[in-house]
């Protein structure tokens, strides 16, 4: 029924004596227009650490701006069916063979510096993304002209249908008149971001940091005048701010996380199966990936020897649900789960004989340490963890004692979001602890074209974006170029594109399939308005879910 968009899940977590005091600070605030209004957010998005100041859209590692700050040129809600929402963008459509995509855009609106926004801009954001691979997230390959200020049209060498989304819902448009005088865009933190979004960069600090709204925003001065952005650490203090007042908008676990409106007075909270947890393994030594996960037997016996009912039940408290190895999603896209998969659906007890005899099987030999080796090298693996993330360290420890019962040893790393992150982005980790997202619609292409598709990744050291695992294979690449070039009406010939793809990476585990995630958003239904709900889900509902924040920033009006 539902999908979900954002790649980092959010954790409750204690507050440090240095945020206590800018929670209280933020709390107390009402930003003019208010009329005496609070009409300041406060928001958790689950942020271990201080904050490193980064507003680069098209950085692995920034901590805000997609939606807020900058715009791309429709909104595409991936948790219902419904057309794109026009932002910079008002109207596009198709040649008849798939191969001219052609943009019409908004009128009258400028940068948040008071220059003109104009089609030069979008076309030198298309130029600037193709030159810099590691900025191109989306694989984007397309020739783009300015017709006029107000007309953009890109060219494609092949029927591209299944780039459009992606160009108008996932690309992030910036200011060619500062931009172009940067040296090197990729690398550039952006500390003083100029965009056309609903919201610009107020305070900043390591502790928090606050947007505020645009007041010449082209759609109006949203409601909500500034979104305060904390960063906590520990469980039971952050739990504490929430039941204070103190946090208006939080994505992840509470304790009892079924009863959030009786334990936590005047909120309310909403549940959907989103993102797909998964180990994620560097699983590529040609790419310069090393460790013993590099071989798909090991990550085979880690898949056998999960007990997933028990994670379930003690890491996520039973918010989670099944999984397929093929990574389409159960909930919303079942019908598309390949029937040529040797199990559609990853089980969800653990099968230990299973996962020893694939290590016997490829050369391992248990020793007297209950640890299987080969070569004399311990089947010894690390896996990286956020600082104050509960469940999933929850989650990676309970996985540590039942591996151990098949002879594989794992250790626990916790680091601060900004150390993990850049382990991702490098390829320096051996395991780790994330979730698989969609992309702009519910098409599970974007899922597969993210994360398994050669185009996306980089050698270890460079980049990734988003490939983490490094995984690069033919056969996958070639059925998302077949895939890139079919209408999405064109069911019979995708399904067989969906089953190539979906047994390789069964077959591979790049990344080791845990649990679909049931993310949780708990928010301030008393102090403000206009949240998505179960039933009028405009956006996805989790506050690190770029741009769907800021579709729900501008939704948002104080309550009363």
């Amino acid at each position: 029924m539902f999908l979900q968009a954002r790649r980092r899940r959010a954790r409750v977590a204690a507050v440090g004596m240095a945020a206590i005091a800018l929670l209280a600070t933020a709390c107390s605030q009402s930003s003019g227009s208010g009329g005496g209004k609070n009409d300041t957010l406060v928001v958790f998005t689950g942020q271990a650490g201080d904050y490193q100041a980064n507003f680069n859209p098209f950085s692995p590692t920034m901590v805000e701006g997609p939606g807020t700050i900058f715009e791309s040129l429709f909104y595409f809600n991936q948790v219902r069916d419904e057309p794109a929402k026009p932002l910079l963008g008002t109207e596009y459509s198709w040649n008849e063979d798939g191969t001219e995509l052609s943009i019409t855009l908004r009128e009258g609106v400028t940068w948040s510096d008071g220059e003109e926004f104009t089609a030069d801009d979008v076309v030198f954001t298309l130029d600037m993304i193709s030159r810099h691979k590691e900025m191109n997230g989306t694989g984007y390959k397309g020739e783009a002209e300015a017709v006029d200020d107000t007309h953009v049209k890109i060219t494609f060498d092949e029927p591209s249908y299944m780039d459009g989304p992606q160009i108008l819902g996932k690309i992030y448009i910036v200011p060619e008149h500062i931009w172009k005088d940067v040296e090197q865009p990729s690398k550039d933190t952006v500390r003083k971001p100029v965009g056309t979004g609903p919201y610009t960069l107020g305070d900043f600090k390591g502790q928090a940091f606050t947007l505020k709204a645009n007041p010449d925003y082209w759609d109006g001065e949203p409601a909500v005048k500034q979104v305060r952005y904390v960063a906590l650490s520990g469980n039971q203090a952050g739990a504490d701010a929430l039941a204070a007042g103190k946090i208006d908008w939080q994505t992840g676990p509470v304790p009892d996380i079924r009863n959030v409106e009786k334990n936590y007075p005047g909120y309310k909270a909403v549940t959907v199966p989103i993102n797909q947890t998964a180990l994620m393994t560097c699983a590529n030594p040609e790419l310069g990936c090393k460790g013993p996960q590099t071989d798909p037997a090991v990550r085979k016996a880690i898949y056998y020897a999960m007990d997933r009912t028990q994670l379930n039940s003690l890491a996520f408290q039973n918010t989670s649900s099944q999984i397929s190895p093929g990574f389409a999603l159960v909930e919303s896209n079942k019908e598309l789960v390949s029937a040529k998969l040797e199990e559609s659906l990853a089980p969800m007890r653990a099968d230990a004989a299973r996962a020893e005899r694939i290590l016997k099987d490829a050369g391992y030999t248990k020793g007297p340490d209950g640890v299987y080796a080969k070569g004399g090298r311990k089947l010894s693996l690390t896996v990286r963890v956020v600082s104050g993330w509960t469940d999933y360290i929850t989650a990676v420890d309970t996985l540590a004692e039942q591996l151990k019962k098949v002879g594989i040893k794992i250790t626990p790393q916790q680091s601060s979001w900004n150390e993990w992150s850049e382990a991702r982005g490098q390829g320096n980790y051996q395991l780790l602890i994330d979730s698989l997202y969609p992309g702009p619609s519910p098409d599970p292409f974007y899922t597969y074209s993210y994360f398994f598709g050669t185009e996306t990744t980089a050698e270890v050291g460079e980049a990734a974006n988003p490939n983490f695992s490094r995984y690069s294979n033919p056969k996958v690449d070639k059925a998302l170029q077949e895939l890139k070039k079919l209408a999405p009406e064109a069911t019979a010939q995708r399904r067989k594109q969906y089953d190539v793809i979906q047994t390789e990476i069964e077959r591979d585990m790049p990344y080791i399939p845990v649990l679909t995630g049931g993310t949780t958003s708990e928010y301030h239904a008393s102090k403000f308005e206009g949240w998505p709900t179960e039933y009028n889900l405009y956006a996805v509902p989790a506050v690190w879910s770029r741009p769907d924040q800021a579709q729900i920033y501008k939704a948002l009006k104080p309550a009363g």
